[in-house]
């Protein structure tokens, strides 16, 4: 294992058609007819988690809880940290305020209804907090989150917020409540902000970098702070050869290669929930993950 330290594994539970590189080809009044593959994708990670003997955070969809709370409970009994990840997986920044709120409160209670507790962390759609939405989080710490990990301190074309903190912190709102904020791991390459917390970019660069990159984070003194999907473990998923070269490339890319890295990952750096590490640096109180 690297270090002394705990990092955070994370999963935005989410299906192959939700995600926001398919947006424009895929409506959102269609999802219930399409073919879902979130369970399977899902079970199959958890499997591999315990194989691993790692916890996490599973960041769930309202919509896939609606659909599916048994497999919410599931991954809450298997004794990881349940939390969202909003309803619609619209991005922020293209929502009205009053119906951020209502999906978020909305999510909220469906999710604690299948575990039977309170849900503490909050992840917005594609990391869409940005400069142009920070007054969600305002409304996520409204309703009743003690952690926010949406923000990505670098450029991209759908979100990033670059020069962001790059640690947890408290942030002090506008509203006068408090919310910690726990930000996706980035490394610093020629006073450029690089991203290295999972998801595509695990996929995209070769696993000697990522390495390399997370042992970078570590001697720095951060917790990483790592996210993936289940779809990233399905090579089998059904395809949308009529989506833009980027939004494929960005979604299929080397998806071949992620479970054997996953499992390479899992030998060298130790995992453990966002609400553990926080908790391990005095941010929240830790909360309980054991059933009731």
């Amino acid at each position: 294992m690297t270090g002394a330290a705990r990092n955070a594994f994370s999963v935005d539970v989410e299906d192959y058609f939700h995600v926001s590189a398919f947006e424009s080809i895929v409506d959102r009044s269609a999802w219930s007819s399409m073919p879902s593959r979130v369970v399977r994708n899902t079970d199959h990670l958890l499997d591999l988690l315990a194989q691993h003997e790692v916890t996490g955070t599973f960041f769930v969809l309202g919509w896939v809880a609606e659909q599916h709370p048994d497999l919410v409970k599931r991954v809450s009994d298997a004794g990881h940290e349940v939390a969202c990840h909003g309803h619609s997986h619209r991005k922020i920044y293209s929502q009205e305020r009053d119906v951020f709120r209502e999906e978020t409160r909305r999510s909220k209670a469906i999710l604690e209804d299948c575990v039977g507790r309170e849900v503490i962390g909050y992840r917005a759609a594609s990391f869409s907090i940005t400069n142009d939405s920070m007054w969600a989080l305002d409304i996520i710490a409204e309703e009743g989150f003690a952690y926010d990990s949406s923000i990505y301190p670098i450029w991209h074309d759908n979100y990033g917020i670059p020069g962001a903190e790059r640690v947890p912190s408290r942030l002090d709102l506008e509203s006068g409540q408090k919310l910690v904020e726990f930000p996706l791991s980035t490394v610093r390459l020629f006073r450029v902000p690089l991203p290295v917390g999972g998801g595509g970019y695990f996929r995209l660069y070769p696993y000697w970098m990522t390495r390399a990159f997370l042992k970078s984070v570590s001697r720095g003194g951060r917790p990483i702070n790592f996210y993936c999907h289940p779809w990233e473990l399905d090579t089998g998923q059904p395809r949308f050869e009529d989506a833009s070269w980027k939004s494929r490339f960005r979604h299929y890319n080397n998806i071949h290669k992620f479970e054997s890295r996953l499992k390479r990952m899992f030998a060298e750096f130790e995992f453990t929930t966002c609400a553990d590490v926080l908790g391990d640096v005095s941010l929240i109180d830790k909360p309980e993950t054991a059933k009731e």
